[in-house]
């Protein structure tokens, strides 16, 4: 049996490691703050949540398949908490079980492998009973091939036929065994034999007359004779230990792939009332194939700054469609670095099926993604700033594919403007080259004012918005860039106390 929730044709492996890069991403996009939303003190959830945004799917037909089982999930909410809560019962059933414990000698395997498929029989009956009561309520592909396989696979005759098995591998009227022998009279092909009906007339079966047979008695004391006989109870009833232990790691293995599967949509449940709980909308993305520049939506925020404030997060409108090169510059503290950040947490939930923090969202997938933000100084002193840059650049080069993308935030501005434009230039050229999506958050007016004047097509250039006074509004929109990033508002905050300049930054500041 196959849950099948999670991929159409291939099971869900929460073991492995992640793809490269992913601790950084994880820092930068502050993705731990989503993981905790989504596994709410769960430990288990946490490592389900942090699996499956990580290893993204890069077609557009996977995604979707996801966001048909997650819709159902949101509709029918408690039913798939219900089959959640049943797949950690047998799981849990089998903690407090011997099972595994006495695995070299065959009669301790058979006896701990048939209580624990005796134990499943009530958690598969609650499976198939949900199946049988809800299955109609659910249209996505995943579920409806999920309940159908339950209804086929766990039908009254299984149940039947299990109970039965489990019955007579009990062994109550002894353990028919049959035998050859071989070189030097040694027993040889042991084969556990199906005992012979009893028949149910009680008095025929009392008064009949019984065939001859050759019986021995060991002694109380006779310690290598009870060894011996033991030894050929094993092997006897070895075949049938190993089918039965089979048998639970089966059924069990399934519960464990249906507890992960259905993990990942819990933990997105819980993400939901998170976010419904701050007023915060979702909506499904629309994914477009590797090949195509789409990034589109309205009322993008970034999900992970919700999370932590209790203020509403200003959402941005953005067209992008067509474009390789996005570029964002703007006042200081005006929502550069969130939205930088909303824009790659938006592309790491699309492509792991999840529903996205905005009105509408469409994008192309990526084929990986990566992110260069500015580091604080090495504490330890073993290398510069511009040095260490350049080698977590170097890394990314050596690890980036073609339709990719990559978040650079401030990036290269540790050196003199002049120095870091030119190195940023060219790698933004070889990029664009290789045919990866580049979004560049900078403060340098002689890269972003070079590329604006030489980059006429395939490329949006964004400017974070100041009004008059200079107040932020948080938001960013199409502009030419500006030689100054207004540091005088920040100046004037700090050490004139003029808080108008600067309202409302706080918000910013903390993300």
């Amino acid at each position: 049996m196959k849950a099948h929730l999670m991929y159409r044709d291939q099971d869900f492996l929460l073991g492995g490691d992640l793809p490269w890069g992913s601790d950084t991403l994880i820092v930068d996009l502050e993705l731990n703050t989503l993981f905790s939303a989504m596994a709410s003190g769960d430990a288990f959830l946490l490592d389900v949540a942090r699996k499956a945004v990580m290893m993204s799917l890069c077609d557009p037909q996977q995604i979707l398949y996801r966001q048909d089982v997650l819709r159902d999930c949101v509709t029918n909410a408690a039913t798939v908490r219900a089959l959640y809560a049943i797949a950690v019962e047998a799981i849990e059933i089998e903690k407090k079980s011997y099972y595994g414990f006495f695995n070299h000698y065959p009669a301790a395997i058979l006896s701990s492998a048939r209580e624990l498929m005796q134990a499943f029989i009530s958690v598969l009956f609650k499976l198939r009973e949900v199946a049988d009561h809800s299955a109609s309520d659910f249209r996505s592909e995943g579920f409806t091939t999920f309940f159908s396989m339950i209804q086929r696979e766990l039908a009254d005759d299984y149940f039947d036929t299990l109970k039965e098995h489990l019955k007579e591998l009990q062994f109550r009227n002894g353990t028919l065994i049959s035998t050859g022998l071989g070189k030097g009279n040694k027993g040889v092909c042991y084969v556990l034999r199906k005992p012979n009906e009893l028949d149910r007339n009680l008095l025929k079966r009392l008064f009949q007359r019984k065939p001859p047979s050759l019986t021995f008695t060991i002694a109380d004391r006779d310690e290598a004779g009870a060894r011996a006989l033991t030894e050929l109870h094993g092997r006897g009833i070895n075949l049938a230990a190993d089918a039965v232990a089979q048998s639970a790691d089966h059924v069990l293995s399934f519960f464990r792939m249906l507890r992960t599967e259905l993990g990942f949509y819990i933990g997105c449940l819980n993400l939901a009332n998170a976010l419904d709980v701050k007023g915060q909308g979702v909506c499904y993305p629309q994914p477009a194939p590797l090949n195509e520049r789409r990034h589109t939506f309205e009322g993008l925020y970034d999900i992970c700054l919700s999370l932590r404030l209790q203020t509403a997060i200003v959402p941005n409108d953005v067209d992008a469609d067509g474009a390789d090169l996005v570029v964002v510059t703007g006042a200081n503290e005006g929502g550069k670095s969130t939205f930088l950040r909303s824009i790659g947490l938006a592309q790491m939930m699309m492509q792991a099926g999840m529903v996205v923090g905005a009105t509408t969202f469409r994008a192309n997938v990526c084929e990986s993604q990566f992110a260069h933000y500015k580091r604080e100084e090495d504490a330890s002193m073993t290398s510069g700033k511009f040095d260490e840059e350049l080698v977590r650049m170097n890394d990314i080069a050596d690890h980036v594919r073609t339709n990719s993308i990559v978040l650079f935030n401030e990036s290269f501005a540790s050196t003199n403007e002049r120095e870091g434009s030119e190195v940023a230039r060219q790698i933004i050229q070889a990029l664009l080259k290789k045919r990866v999506k580049v979004f560049f958050v900078t403060h340098m007016y002689e890269l972003a004012h070079g590329l604006y004047e030489t980059t006429k097509t395939g490329a949006v250039f964004l400017r974070a918005e100041r009004r008059e006074g200079g107040e932020r509004t948080f938001r960013v929109s199409p502009g030419e860039p500006l030689e100054t990033s207004y540091g005088e508002d920040l100046y004037r905050q700090i050490f004139t106390g003029d808080t108008h300049a600067a309202e409302g930054e706080k918000t910013v500041a903390e993300a």
